[in-house]
């Protein structure tokens, strides 16, 4: 069954940066991820057992949606702790977003959003 080739392997994350210098210090000094290689090809983090791999490219082309999320247990803590770090939450028209910049789904999650250096959107939640 083709399922079974990759349903029990781990997942490698990619995403991209025009400038290694800003994502590293983004990824590993503000965000916390330990970073294990650094090469012309990749900076390779990894993200608490997912490896991921942050793509030197000449341009960006930043997606208009979420391209990775972390789950919290405590988004409050998590978005203060980040915004001390220099992390910027995004704000959206129309989501009803708290003060810190949480949005409650329909379903009950609570979701905050941020860019990278290169205005990739990124998350964080507590389901």
């Amino acid at each position: 069954m083709a399922a079974s080739v990759l349903g029990s392997r781990d997942i490698v994350a990619f995403v991209a940066t025009t400038s290694v210098s800003k994502a590293t210090k983004f990824y590993r000094d503000k965000l916390g991820l330990r970073l294990v290689e650094e090469s012309p090809f990749a900076l390779v983090f990894d993200a608490h057992g997912t490896m991921l791999r942050v793509t030197p490219v000449q341009k960006v082309a930043a997606a208009g949606y979420t391209v990775l999320g972390w789950q919290v247990p405590d988004i409050e803590d998590a978005v203060k702790r980040l915004k001390k770090a220099g992390v910027r939450f995004q704000r959206y028209a129309g989501m009803g977003q708290d003060r810190q910049g949480i949005w409650q789904s329909p379903g009950g999650a609570r979701i905050a959003w941020f860019k990278d250096p290169d205005g990739n959107t990124l998350s964080i939640s507590q389901h």
